[in-house]
Order: structure tokens, then C-alpha cells, then sequence
């Protein structure tokens, strides 16, 4: 009886280490594959921006992401037609040194962040993000609820930022991959 309570503690301990290991490779999986997404969808950024100067909706500008979006669908996929580069032109354009990039954070964080105007209060967001590991749909109800404005008019900015943990707890664990931009880009990769 001994030797069985034994072997049930030996195979739970084994399988909380493989599940470890499991987990932690995951976790280094999506951040090489973040980082990759956010560094190429940048470079293409940059290089939209060059070919097209300020406005890529001239008539050369249109043309060169008709035909960029054309050929990049037929060997990529859908996540090359011309909104998503119009986006990644806009990533470039919101963010034009990319040693600023925080690579912890997503496409999909980036997506949410160059929609924020105010340049002091995207970058709040994106440091506060890095910081407190927010999920995208942390970042988007945080933008959403105007919490830079909010901490900024606040008299008792511990109270503001504290009702942001109890109001919106961190995910314990999320799936590896989710994001169907990922998903995309690792199709791409293999």
C-alpha cells in the first residue's frame, strides 16, 4: 500500500515537471514568434513607407499595395492584403525608432496601441502594459475606460490603479498561440 502512494506521488511530481517544461517552451514559443511578427510587420512598415513617401494613397502609393497585396496573398495568405499593410505602415508611422518597440507585446497589442492619438498616453499604455502583463483585452478596456486620463485627474492614483487588478484580474494561464495574426505568420514560417 505504501509502495502505491508512493508511485502516485512519483507520477504526479513527473507529470508536474513535464507539464513545466511543456508550459515554459510554449511561453518562449510566443514570444520568439511575438517577437519575429512585431520585428518583420515593422521592417514592412518601413518599407512601404519608403516606397510610398508620406501618402500611400496617391495613385502610385494605391497601386504599390494593390500589387504588394496581390503577390504577398498568393505565397502568404490573407494577412497581406491591403488593410493589414495600410497597418503595418501605420505601425512604422506610430512608431518610427524601432529600438522603442516593446517586444513583450503583440501585434494585437500594437494594433490597439496605434489606435490612441496622444503620444504621452500610448506610451503610458504600452509601459503599463509591459509592466502589469496585460492581455490585449486588458489593453483595449483600459483604453477604453480612458485609465491615463483617469490616474491623471485622480487625487488617489493607488485607489485608480489598484481598481484596474480588481476589476480586471490577470489570466492565469492562456493558450499558446490564439492570435489569428500568429497563427498566420507561423503558416508563413512553415
Amino acid at each position: 500500500m505504501d509502495n502505491n502512494l508512493q508511485i502516485n506521488q512519483n507520477a504526479e511530481q513527473t507529470y508536474h515537471s513535464i507539464r513545466q517544461s511543456i508550459v515554459s517552451a510554449q511561453h518562449k514559443l510566443s514570444a520568439a514568434v511575438n517577437y519575429a511578427m512585431v520585428i518583420t510587420y515593422w521592417e514592412i512598415g518601413e518599407q512601404i513607407y519608403k516606397a510610398c513617401g508620406e501618402n500611400d494613397r496617391a495613385a502610385y502609393g494605391k497601386n504599390l499595395l494593390d500589387y504588394l497585396s496581390a503577390q504577398l496573398t498568393v505565397e502568404f495568405g490573407k494577412g497581406f492584403d491591403k488593410s493589414n499593410l495600410r497597418k503595418m505602415r501605420q505601425f512604422y508611422c506610430t512608431f518610427p525608432i524601432r529600438d522603442t518597440l516593446c517586444l513583450e507585446l503583440s501585434w494585437s497589442h500594437y494594433r490597439l496601441l496605434m489606435r490612441v492619438p496622444d503620444e504621452q498616453a500610448r506610451t503610458f499604455y504600452m509601459e503599463e502594459c509591459v509592466k502589469s502583463a496585460w492581455s490585449v483585452r486588458q489593453l483595449e478596456r483600459q483604453i477604453n475606460t480612458m485609465y491615463y486620463q483617469r490616474i491623471l485627474a485622480s487625487q488617489d492614483k493607488a485607489a485608480v490603479s489598484k481598481e484596474i487588478q480588481t476589476t480586471e484580474p490577470k489570466p492565469k494561464y492562456e493558450k499558446i498561440i490564439i492570435d489569428p495574426y500568429e497563427t498566420r505568420f507561423v503558416k508563413v514560417i512553415f
